[in-house]
């Protein structure tokens, strides 16, 4: 694609709205320095060095949006505990979470990552902790939650659903989601981000699988094999009816799957020694879901995807990307200019 194409469409993601719709982590960080092997066991004693929590899945997603230039209109379910007081602090000011239902008696979600270094040594994990990940919702919170997003959707030029399998979005909860907008006559772009049930969902604009993820939904093995990616692709397009699916491959890049359109094969941006693949999957989503809200191609979208998950996992933690790193990106991708036409 011409890199002017593109970074016009970074120029258009300011000011869109997407509602970012569904489960909402506290992604805690907890920094050590390593002090010696315990007498008691085989493992690293650490000292306690500072915590950090952040808004994850959802949050993280909208916290994309919003460094993208965009609007994002935040709609879940937290505690009123100190992991949610403090990841519902951690978000951008350009996100409306009023959308969020607090609930007493409901313990936020929290990944608790280890992490551990020398003085002069950059900071591993070294080990994960999941925390009320499998909480049930009640009924008074999920018809608030219902509630508040069927209001926040009108507001918006697409929709994001973030489905973490915590049971907050289901397939029935997205069937009444896509009715009312239809009723309404406000057809915006859905995009749904299910870890584990993608094939659930039908009739949508857009999924991102990773690569594992789709392998575990149809049972194969890609690998390198582009002929299995290929037939896999375009199985998911035909079981879930979605306009466009674009699965994410890690080290080897991406490949956009729209109907009746030769799949689209985007090499990965920037090197593959990467710092950490955190939060990436929402990083890829939240831009795919902006630049679809400002109207531009399932093409573009992907590749402006692409360029934000390649300069987000050379961050450490859960992090975001600006518009001005995603157009110093395309300025600097060769094999963009490689294709710009002659003039003459």
């Amino acid at each position: 694609m011409d890199p002017a194409q593109l970074l016009a469409v970074v120029d258009a993601l300011k000011e869109r709205t997407v509602a970012v719709v569904g489960d909402i982590v506290a992604d805690e960080f907890v920094y050590g320095r390593v002090a010696r092997v315990s007498r008691e066991a085989p493992v690293l004693i650490l000292e306690y060095d500072s915590t950090q929590v952040v808004p994850g899945a959802g949050g993280n997603a909208a916290n994309n949006v919003a460094a993208l230039g965009g609007r994002a209109i935040l709609a879940g379910v937290v505690g009123r505990d100190e992991h949610g007081r403090r990841l519902s602090a951690a978000l951008n000011t350009r996100v409306d979470h009023r959308g969020v239902v607090r609930v007493a008696k409901h313990h936020t979600p929290v990944k608790t990552r280890i992490l551990a270094g020398g003085i002069h040594s950059a900071k591993q994990q070294v080990v994960r902790i999941d925390r009320a990940v499998n909480g049930a919702i009640g009924r008074d919170a999920r018809a608030q939650f219902e509630r508040r997003t069927f209001d926040a959707v009108m507001k918006a030029d697409a929709v994001l659903l973030s489905d973490y399998g915590l049971g907050l979005v289901t397939p029935a909860f997205v069937s009444k989601l896509r009715t009312a907008l239809k009723r309404a006559g406000h057809p915006i772009p859905i995009l749904i981000d299910s870890r584990y049930r993608v094939l659930d969902y039908r009739d949508l604009t857009a999924c991102t699988p990773n690569e594992s993820e789709v392998e575990h939904a149809l049972g194969v093995r890609i690998n390198d094999d582009l002929g299995v990616l290929e037939r896999a692709g375009r199985e998911l397009l035909e079981k879930t009816g979605m306009q466009a699916v674009l699965i994410t491959r890690g080290g080897r890049g991406m490949a956009l799957f729209v109907p009746n359109t030769p799949t689209v094969h985007i090499p990965i941006f920037g090197s593959d020694e990467i710092a950490d693949v955190t939060g990436a999957g929402d990083t890829v989503m939240a831009t795919m879901a902006l630049a679809l809200a400002a109207g531009t191609t399932f093409e573009a979208a992907a590749r402006l995807a692409n360029y934000a998950g390649g300069i987000v996992v050379m961050k450490r933690g859960t992090a975001t990307v600006s518009a001005e790193e995603i157009r110093r990106a395309v300025r600097s991708d060769s094999s963009l200019q490689a294709q710009r036409p002659a003039r003459g």
